[in-house]
């Protein structure tokens, strides 16, 4: 932690501060969890120690419980697995996620103290819990939790007052991380990084957070000047100014003053509608958001229940009302593009999704920060899809674009860049063969796709082209 100072302030409380100069890509700092657990719903998917997702694991003989990829695993979590372990076979049954996680923070603080451990810039007594903002719902689910807990934790452990389980489930409220598969494209566990907790809000941040091979790593998004405040951003930057200000103080319990929400920057991009000569009206205006969140609350019903056609149709509904009205950075225009090109590309119908994936990505890059890891995941994606629509220029394209950002965001080393490297090059050897001979290329295709032996056409002279040949094109 030698690159960061704490700062105090009055407006923000305590923050993070660069001791010397950064660029993109740099690591600032990385840590480990203090403690984390595997969400409920993966528990038997996911291993317990290294949060990476596999077919087949080794399940704990005597809890039945905790999951893990093998021996190596197994013996390394066996140190924050051995109360948990005798706890589930007492109780039973294995408590909630938050249960979990707060056992395992109070094993370890019943082991080695409520202070400073080494590495740490705060101690967990000293982190927020905001319990005194909670609303009657959010006191409701902390007695239910308060009750689970009391259950869980065993009669001969050393027992902590109320007050204190409740600081540190309100701890996990406000601070709990989302931990990622090995891969980064599924939530997979929660876990608290005490240093990580003192780094501040900004929605046009300039660091960026990402879970790579067992820690978290602050890496930087652009230029930090030394002294410069060390900020991420808590929520998603694609709403409107107002909508995250409600989001952030309701799960953060703070107002955001960042100069992004001051001033409504890019607000009037994400509420944009149809240029032109006749200007819709705002009724029109006010009748297709309606329609559209009428829309997106039937598409969430669809996909739970996994009937993607329903999906594809609502989408296409929605879009023949919202393309004659809404600009081409509106978020409900986005939104509904992004379901479409994800369903349509799900579906294998690569030639349509193409269209609307890149009505996307290009709304997003009006949108984003240049160094988003949400845009060069959704370029990532466009640019599949793309590719396996045949359009190799637009595909190798987006995937190259996707390759700068995740470089920055990601870095080199993680898996899902390495991924995204292979498919560069590949899409690259592609791209050449298009360039050289596009008959060759689109008949290797077609041989490809049919998983068939390539049959070697002569190739038509100019003047006696056949229809079809170039169908794909």
């Amino acid at each position: 932690m030698e690159n960061v100072d704490v700062f105090t302030c009055e407006a923000k409380g305590r923050g993070l501060k660069a001791v010397k100069e950064f660029w993109a890509g740099d690591v600032i700092f990385a840590e480990r969890a203090y403690a984390a657990v595997v969400f409920d719903s993966l528990t038997h998917l996911v291993c317990h120690t290294c949060f990476k997702r596999h077919e087949k694991l080794q399940r704990c003989g005597q809890c039945k419980f905790a999951h893990y990829c093998d021996r190596t695993c197994q013996k390394d979590a066996w140190a924050n697995h051995k109360n948990e372990c005798s706890s589930i076979k007492r109780h039973g049954k294995a408590p909630n996620e938050n249960i979990r996680l707060a056992a395992r923070i109070l094993w370890r603080i019943e082991k080695e103290g409520g202070g400073l451990t080494e590495g740490c810039l705060v101690s967990i007594d000293n982190l927020q819990n905001h319990v005194d903002h909670f609303g009657d719902e959010e006191k409701k689910e902390m007695r239910i939790d308060l009750e689970s807990f009391l259950e869980f934790w065993p009669p001969d452990n050393k027992q902590f007052g109320m007050t204190y389980i409740s600081h540190i489930l309100g701890v996990i409220n406000c601070n709990g991380f989302t931990l990622s598969d090995q891969r980064g494209l599924q939530a997979v566990g929660v876990g608290i990084f005490p240093n990580l907790c003192l780094v501040n809000h900004d929605c046009w941040p300039n660091c960026t957070v990402i879970f790579n091979n067992g820690k978290i790593e602050l890496r930087a998004l652009g230029k930090i000047s030394v002294g410069e405040e060390l900020t991420v951003s808590y929520v998603d930057f694609l709403n409107v100014s107002e909508d995250r200000k409600q989001q952030l103080k309701k799960q953060y319990y703070f107002d955001c003053t960042c100069e992004h929400c001051q001033k409504g920057i890019k607000d009037d991009l994400m509420t944009a509608v149809k240029e032109g000569n006749e200007k819709p009206s705002k009724e029109l205006v006010k009748d297709v958001i309606q329609f559209s969140k009428e829309t997106l609350e039937k598409i969430d019903a669809a996909r739970t229940e996994g009937i993607y056609h329903q999906v594809v149709k609502l989408c296409r509904e929605c879009l023949d009302k919202q393309d004659p009205v809404l600009g081409d950075t509106n978020l409900y225009l986005l939104r509904i593009l992004s379901i479409m090109s994800e369903v349509l590309s799900y579906l294998q119908l690569f030639d349509e999704a193409a269209g609307y994936s890149k009505r996307m990505v290009d709304g997003y890059m009006k949108l984003y920060h240049p160094n988003n890891a949400q845009l060069g995941m959704a370029l990532m994606r466009a640019g599949v899809t793309q590719w396996h629509a045949g359009l190799i220029e637009a595909g190798h394209g987006m995937i190259c674009k996707a390759y700068a950002i995740l470089l920055v965001t990601h870095g080199s080393t993680h898996p899902i860049t390495k991924d995204l490297e292979a498919m560069r090059v590949q899409s690259e050897m592609e791209l050449r063969m298009f360039q050289e001979n596009e008959f060759m290329y689109y008949k290797m295709r077609e041989a490809a796709l049919q998983n068939q032996t390539i049959q070697v056409m002569p190739e038509p002279a100019a003047n006696e082209i056949s229809p079809g040949i170039f169908q794909k094109k």
